[in-house]
């Protein structure tokens, strides 16, 4: 019951702030593998069957989090591509933010997907951490859709997304996403 109140509380305090305004403040607390499972079965829904073991995984190579992200994205290719999202950043003590992404990649990428997204943020000192250029490798091999897990680097903020989506795609390339406080076309 107080877990509900504090939720509450917390969700009454995000719309009344902007959802463009990001706080300073200590971000040390993290979230336990369990509570991750928990929010991300609730996000995903149905398709969250291979959810426990990806975010065990993630855990057991990089500790517990500080922060997630659950949003959508969206992302083509045909040796070139882009990929689109938004979402919200939950943090413990510093409270809820709209975050929007986008990015380019290059490589051996064919198709398109549409995804759900959990990214899982460690080593934030500050929400602004969050924002700016993170890059990675990412491959893909579905036809239908699936789990998967990349890992997303810049300074020493640390993101694992994890998504389950559908589309067609075949490869691997290598890019960028920009993380924004506004959403934009601009994939650079």
């Amino acid at each position: 019951m107080l877990k509900r109140i504090l939720v509450t509380l917390a969700l009454l305090a995000s719309l009344l702030a902007p959802a463009t305004a990001f706080a300073q403040g200590s971000l040390s607390d993290s979230y336990s593998g369990e509570e991750l499972v928990e929010s991300g079965k609730q996000f995903f829904g149905s398709t969250s069957q291979g959810l426990a073991s990806i975010v065990e995984r993630a855990v057991s190579q990089f500790g517990l989090p500080n922060g997630y992200i659950l949003g959508e994205d969206a992302g083509g290719a045909l040796f070139a591509g882009a990929r689109y999202g938004e979402g919200t950043v939950y943090t413990r003590n510093v409270g809820q933010y709209a975050v929007f992404w986008q990015g380019p990649s290059i490589g051996f990428d064919i198709g398109g997907d549409g995804s759900k997204v959990m990214m899982l943020v460690y080593n934030l000192s500050q929400i602004q951490d969050v924002l700016g250029r993170y890059a990675g490798v990412n491959g893909s091999a579905y036809v239908i859709g699936g789990f998967g897990m990349t890992v997303i680097k810049r300074g020493d903020v640390v993101m694992v997304p994890i998504r389950s989506g559908v589309g067609a795609r075949l490869g691997i390339n290598i890019g960028y996403l920009n993380f924004t406080n506004e959403p934009t076309w601009n994939p650079f």
